[in-house]
C-alpha cells in the first residue's frame, strides 16, 4: 500500500520515528510544555530530499511501522494492529480503531475502542475528540499505552492524536501538528477534519493557530501551504 505526501505526487512508504520526549501539561495555548518541546526544533526538513536518507528505517521503508507520539500514545496504519508481539513490546493495552472498513483483531487482554468513520471531509470526527482524548489520558494514568490507527495512519488517526495533544498537553494545533509530523511525516488530515480541529482548538483556547487558506490547489490549512512553499525549490512546484 502506498500513500501520497501533500498531494503533489511524491510517493513514499510509511515511516516511523520514535524519538520521544516527556510531555507535561501547560495551562495556556502557545506556551509550550517544557518537556514536551524540549530540544524540539520546529523544522520541516523531513520533507526535504536531503533529509530523506536520515529518515529511512533499517529496512529502507519510509512509511510502515509504528510512531511513538508520547509515552502513552502510538500512531500507525491498520496492519500494525495485527502484530500482537509488537503491541506487547510497546506496552500497548488499548487499540483505537478509527475506521469503518477494518475489523478489530480482538487480542486477549487488549481493550478495543471503535471510531466508525470514513476518511471523508463530512465525517463528524469531532464527535470523538473528547472521548478518545479522555481514553488516551485514562490509559496513560494506569501506566498503559494506546495505539490509534486508521487504514493508512495519515488522516483519521492523526486527527484524533492532534485533538488529544491539544486537550491534555495544552499545545496549539500548529504545535501539535509539527510534533506529530516530526514523528510521522506522512500525516495529512483531510480538509473537513482540519476544519473540525480548528473549531476544537477555538473551543479549547478561544483562538486559533491554524487557518484555512485559498491556494491554486484548493482550500487547505496554512500549515500545508508553508510546507508547499518549502518544497517548491527542491521539487519545482
Amino acid at each position: 500500500m502506498r500513500d501520497v505526501i501533500c498531494g503533489w505526487g511524491l510517493w513514499v512508504d510509511e515511516h516511523e520515528t520514535s524519538i520521544l520526549l516527556e510531555a507535561h501539561p501547560d495551562s495556556s495555548m502557545g506556551s509550550r510544555s517544557q518537556g514536551f518541546f524540549h530540544n524540539h526544533h520546529h523544522h520541516r526538513s523531513s520533507m526535504v530530499p536531503a533529509a530523506v536518507p536520515r529518515l529511512l528505517s533499517e529496512n529502507g521503508s519510509l512509511l510502515g511501522g509504528i510512531a511513538q507520539i508520547t509515552p502513552n500514545l502510538f500512531l500507525s496504519r491498520g496492519n500494525v494492529a495485527s502484530n500482537r508481539s509488537l503491541l506487547l513490546s510497546k506496552g500497548i493495552t488499548c487499540v483505537v480503531n478509527a475506521t469503518i472498513e477494518l475489523p478489530n483483531f480482538n487480542w486477549p487482554h487488549m481493550e478495543y475502542v471503535k471510531v466508525p468513520l470514513a476518511d471523508m471531509p463530512h465525517s463528524p470526527i469531532s464527535l470523538y475528540f473528547d472521548s478518545i482524548a479522555d481514553k488516551i489520558h485514562s490509559v496513560g494514568r494506569k501506566r498503559g499505552a494506546v495505539l490509534v490507527h486508521c487504514a493508512a495512519g495519515v488522516s483519521r488517526s492523526a486527527s484524533l492524536c492532534l485533538a488529544y495533544l491539544m486537550k491534555y498537553h495544552r499545545v496549539s494545533l500548529a504545535e501539535a501538528h509539527a510534533w506529530v509530523k516530526a514523528r510521522r511525516p506522512v500525516i495529512r488530515p483531510n480538509g473537513g477534519f482540519w476544519r473540525q480541529l480548528i473549531e476544537y482548538e477555538r473551543k479549547l483556547f478561544g483562538r486559533n493557530s491554524v487557518k484555512m487558506v485559498q491556494t491554486p490547489y484548493g482550500v487547505i490549512p496554512d500549515v500545508y501551504e508553508r510546507d508547499r512553499r518549502s518544497l517548491a525549490p527542491y521539487w519545482g512546484l
